[in-house]
């Protein structure tokens, strides 16, 4: 047999005989292969032995918060020199080191936390030598705690006069360059860490994005809804129509479903007695992505007994009013170049065929033959559905010519019966279904309907489902017996919705893709 050497990693040798060194080799050895990267790391770690000689921790836990720097400025900006002198020392600041300056025998810092940034000035005078020395292998990154006294400097800046600086946690790391930040997308995305950090704009978006949450909460119980949970892992993956993902249970040997909706979990609330329910939790769908799709995404559906599909349309236009107006400021908000106007009552309402013919600029003889429709599809270079349904091709047509010019509010009502499984028929035409879509910024918000609790009805409509998913569609919905049986108890005359919480957060913030609104959005595998 060949005699093989096992490969070594190369070895990283740093300026310095500390003792400590053996406590980082695990560290350093993972940079061994990375160039770039070995030189930063090589200086962090001899500075961070340096500390550990010194007598410094790199990571205590014993340094109390008294204050955001946020309630510093509130509380002080507006003070003059002489009134920053009387007030007494301020203590417990903690933030992290955006920028450093040194000058031999001082230096400016600027430390950042979660409420805003502000500026630092520590002196070998005031520090004393050892101290300072200490404070002099600080590096950007690096989170610190403050003590000191407020001060302007000659440019008017408030900053704080540093009379205690302790090192909380050690960076090992460099931060991206201040004046470029970080501006790859992909590393954005996949080391959010750094891009919350340095990106001033990706942490207003997420702190707004939590606002939005809190507020829909609000709104939702103040309205009357009380919030629930229903299963993530489900033995029949229903509520829509898409393609889920799968798992196995071990101890029941069952295979399960992630949940594509909770839509049927929550009508089962209604009949036991429950009349007005919301959840808003996570979903999974096996999709693409692309900026508007995420295979894990967040939604709101809420449900309301004795209600209908139009009353939805008054509640869904009070309740986006009511978090534009308190997130944004105002009814009327800036998106991508357009002003879009979430004002009640502005809200245009039109049906799912007439919009067909009013935006999409198609007359009904041509949107009632298959045939035309399905030629249509491919020469636009779009993929037509593997089916006959005139319905779903109608769906793609809607797709492709209406969708997008959808930028003010559009309520998108009566849509047909075949591509409505859970809808409850119109009174006047049972070809039709008493279900809206919301379309803004041309893309779909919201999806509404009055619901149907016709047992037997719903009972024919799975059963055409699975004549189409075995006939290969993927996406149709199954058969689920117990939430047949459940309608067999007697649902109560409802309505209900489902609201994208992702896709409302990216016109609340002005935000082109889906993935800047998600904290940590899938991505393919990191390549070694």
């Amino acid at each position: 047999m060949e005699n093989r050497e096992k490969k070594s990693k190369p070895q990283i040798k740093l300026p310095t005989k500390s003792p400590h060194v053996a406590y980082f080799k695990p560290m350093l050895e993972s940079f061994a292969d990375h160039d770039e990267l070995n030189e930063v790391i090589k200086n962090r770690v001899s500075k961070a032995c340096d500390l550990l000689d010194g007598g410094v921790k790199l990571f205590p836990n014993d340094f109390q918060k008294e204050h955001p720097i946020a309630w510093i400025k509130e509380q002080y900006e507006g003070f003059s020199v002489e009134e920053l002198e009387a007030i007494p020392q301020i203590n417990g600041i903690t933030g992290r080191i955006i920028t450093l300056r040194s000058f031999g025998k001082a230096a400016f810092m600027t430390i950042q936390d979660h409420s805003g940034r502000i500026q630092c000035h520590v002196t070998r005078d005031i520090l004393g030598d050892d101290t300072y020395k200490n404070v002099k292998k600080y590096d950007i990154g690096d989170i610190i705690g403050v003590a000191g006294h407020l001060f302007r400097t000659k440019t008017g800046e408030l900053t704080i006069s540093c009379t205690q600086v302790l090192l909380i946690t050690r960076s090992m790391r460099s931060l991206p360059e201040k004046y470029h930040g970080l501006k790859d997308m992909e590393t954005r995305y996949r080391q959010r860490y750094v891009d919350l950090i340095v990106t001033p704009r990706t942490r207003e978006i997420f702190s707004k994005r939590s606002a939005i949450v809190r507020n829909f909460r609000h709104f939702m119980e103040d309205h009357d809804f009380i919030e629930v949970e229903t299963p993530m892992l489900q033995p029949i993956a229903g509520g829509a129509q898409a393609k889920p993902f799968t798992t196995h249970h071990n101890a029941l040997d069952m295979d399960l479903f992630m949940r594509i909706a909770p839509e049927l979990y929550l009508k089962r609330l209604l009949v036991g007695g429950f009349e007005k329910v919301f959840e808003l939790n996570r979903n999974f769908r096996n999709e693409g992505i692309d900026t508007r799709h995420n295979p894990e995404f967040t939604t709101c559906e809420f449900y309301w007994a004795y209600a209908n599909f139009e009353m939805l349309m008054d509640l869904t236009e009070d309740l986006f009013a009511h978090l534009a107006q308190t997130v944004t400021g105002s009814t009327i908000v800036p998106y991508q170049g357009e002003t879009i106007d979430l004002t009640p009552g502005t809200w245009r309402r039109i049906a799912f065929y007439t919009a067909l013919e009013e935006i999409g600029g198609h007359a009904p003889d041509f949107y009632q033959d298959a045939n035309n429709v399905k030629d249509y599809i491919r020469k636009r270079g779009e993929k037509a559905a593997d089916t006959e349904n005139l319905q779903k091709l109608q769906a793609k047509l809607f797709d492709l010519d209406v969708e997008e010019k959808l930028v003010q509010p559009h309520f998108i009502y009566h849509y047909p019966t075949e591509i409505s499984p859970l809808s409850r028929r119109n009174e006047q035409n049972p070809n039709l279904t008493d279900r809206f879509e919301l379309f803004i910024t041309g893309r779909e918000l919201a999806n509404a309907f009055s619901e149907l609790n016709d047992p037997i009805d719903q009972r024919l409509r799975f059963e055409e489902q699975m004549r189409e998913r075995d006939a290969g569609d993927d996406e149709a919905h199954s058969m689920d017996e117990d939430y047949l049986r459940a309608l067999e108890y007697g649902m109560p005359p409802a309505a209900g919705e489902g609201i994208g919480i992702d896709r409302l957060v990216m016109l609340l913030t002005d935000t082109a893709s889906i993935r800047e609104v998600i904290l940590f959005p899938l991505l393919r595998l990191e390549q070694s």
